[in-house]
C-alpha cells in the first residue's frame, strides 16, 4: 500500500486537521484511486491526537475516514507540535526521546491507530531519531531515551499477543540529528537498545524508517544504507519516498554555476530548517551545514566552485530537474530495487510537505492535484 503523509496539510488542532483533510485529500483519492481505498499516513500534532484519543468524535472521525474509501495504514509522529507555524526550525526536534512527553504523544498515536484499523491489520509509526545533533548526548540521556523507546516496544508487544495488532515505532535518521547515518542506528540497537535483553521483541517492535531525502544529503547510497540495517539484523518497516534538491557544478561555467547558485538562494526560507552537505567531489567527505543559507554563505567566500551540494528540502518526486538545478530522483529508484530485494514489507509513503514554501516559479495552484501526480508517478515507477 502507498499514500501521502498528511503533514503537508496545517493542523494545529482536531478541527483545523479535519477541515483540511477534508479539502485536500478526497480530491487527492478521485485522482489517484477513484474506486478503491486509498492510504493516508496520517500527521495529528500532540494537541490534536490528545483531543481525538479523549473525544467523542474519535469514532465519527474513524468513520469519516473509511467512510471516504482512506486507510490510515501509517502515522507521522515527528513532529510534535504545530508543523506549520510560522517557524519550525529546529522546535521539530522536541521534545526529545528522553522526555516522558515524547512517549506519552506517541501512546495516543498508537491507541488512535488501533481504533482505525481493522482487525489483524498491520501498521507503522515514523518518529524523531531520538534528538537533534547539538549538544551531544550524555550515556545518560542514551539510556534515557533507549528506555522510553524500550517501554514503547513492550507496550507494542502486549498489543500484538492480545489484540493481534502488529506494529512498529520507526526511528526516521535525518541530517544533523544524533542519528543521522546508518551505522549510527545501528550503534544505537547494539549499545542501547538490545543491551539489556528482549532482542526479539525490540526488533520486532523498533525498526526504521528510511528517508530517501535524508540518506541522499547525507551523500549515503540507498542500497549500502539499507543493506548496513538489513546486515544487523534490523527491520525497515517503512520508507518516505522523497527527493532532496541538488547541484553538481562540476563542468558549469562561472556564469551557469553563479545562476544556480541564485536559484539555490532562492529555496532559502524561514519556516523549515534545510540541512546542506557540500563535497569537493565524489572521493571527498561532505561537510554538513545546519541550514542552507549558511552554507551559501560559506560557499560565497570561496573560489573554489567545483562543489556538489545536497540539500534537505523536499521537492515534488515527479521532479529531476528544475533551471539549473537538480533533484535526487534516481536515488527513489535505487531505493525502490533495494525495498523489493531486502524489505519487501515495508510501508511506502510520500512525504513532501513544503509545497507552500517553495519558490514561486515550482508552487502550484492545487495542492490535490500535485499530491496525485506524486502518487501517480510513484505507481508508476511501482508498475
Amino acid at each position: 500500500m502507498i499514500g501521502y503523509c498528511t503533514n503537508v496539510h496545517a493542523g494545529a488542532d482536531l478541527e483545523q486537521t479535519w477541515n483540511n483533510l477534508r479539502r485536500f485529500a478526497p480530491a487527492v483519492k478521485k485522482l489517484v484511486s477513484p474506486n478503491s481505498f486509498m492510504g493516508v499516513g496520517l500527521w495529528l500534532s500532540a494537541r490534536t491526537a490528545r483531543q481525538l484519543r479523549e473525544s467523542r468524535q474519535k469514532l465519527e472521525f474513524a468513520g469519516w475516514l473509511r467512510g471516504q474509501g482512506f486507510i490510515p495504514y501509517t502515522m507521522n509522529g515527528f513532529p510534535y507540535g504545530d508543523f506549520h507555524q510560522q517557524v519550525v526550525k529546529h522546535r521539530v526536534y522536541e521534545p526529545t526521546w528522553m522526555d516522558a512527553s515524547r512517549l506519552n504523544y506517541t501512546r495516543d498515536l498508537i491507541a488512535i491507530l488501533d481504533l482505525y484499523l481493522l482487525p489483524g491489520i498491520g501498521a507503522t509509526i515514523s518518529t524523531l531519531p531520538v534528538a537533534w545533533g547539538e549538544p551531544e548526548l550524555t550515556p545518560s540521556q542514551w539510556e534515557a531515551a533507549a528506555a522510553n523507546l524500550r517501554q514503547c516496544a513492550m507496550e507494542l508487544h502486549e498489543l500484538l499477543e492480545d489484540a493481534g495488532r502488529p506494529m512498529s515505532l520507526c526511528l526516521e535518521p535525518e541530517p544533523g540529528c544524533v542519528l543521522d547515518h546508518g551505522q549510527d542506528v545501528v550503534d544505537f540497537f547494539e549499545n542501547y537498545l538490545l543491551r539489556d535483553g528482549d532482542e526479539d521483541v525490540i526488533r520486532r517492535h523498533i525498526q526504521v524508517c528510511h528517508d530517501v531525502c535524508h540518506a541522499a544529503v547525507m551523500f549515503e547510497s540507498q542500497r549500502e544504507v539499507l543493506q548496513t540495517y538489513y546486515d544487523a539484523g534490523i527491520g525497515v518497516g517503512k520508507m518516505q519516498i522523497s527527493s532532496a534538491v541538488a547541484l553538481d557544478a562540476e563542468g558549469l561555467s562561472a556564469e551557469q554555476y553563479s545562476e544556480a547558485m541564485t536559484q539555490l538562494w532562492s529555496f532559502a526560507e524561514d519556516r523549515y530548517l534545510h540541512q546542506t552537505s557540500l563535497r569537493r567531489s565524489p572521493q571527498s567527505p561532505p561537510e554538513l551545514y545546519c541550514d542552507l543559507p549558511s552554507a551559501l554563505v560559506a560557499a560565497s567566500r570561496d573560489e573554489v566552485a567545483q562543489q556538489q551540494w545536497r540539500v534537505h528540502f523536499h521537492v515534488p518526486i515527479y521532479l529531476e530537474e528544475f533551471g539549473g538545478l537538480r533533484t535526487t530522483q534516481a536515488e527513489i529508484g535505487e531505493c525502490l530495487e533495494v525495498q523489493r530485494e531486502l524489505f519487501p514489507w515495508a510501508q511506502l509513503e510520500v512525504e513532501t510537505y513544503a509545497w507552500n514554501v517553495l519558490p514561486e516559479d515550482l508552487r502550484i495552484e492545487n495542492l490535490s492535484q500535485g499530491i496525485a501526480r506524486e502518487l501517480n508517478w510513484l505507481k508508476g515507477k511501482l508498475g
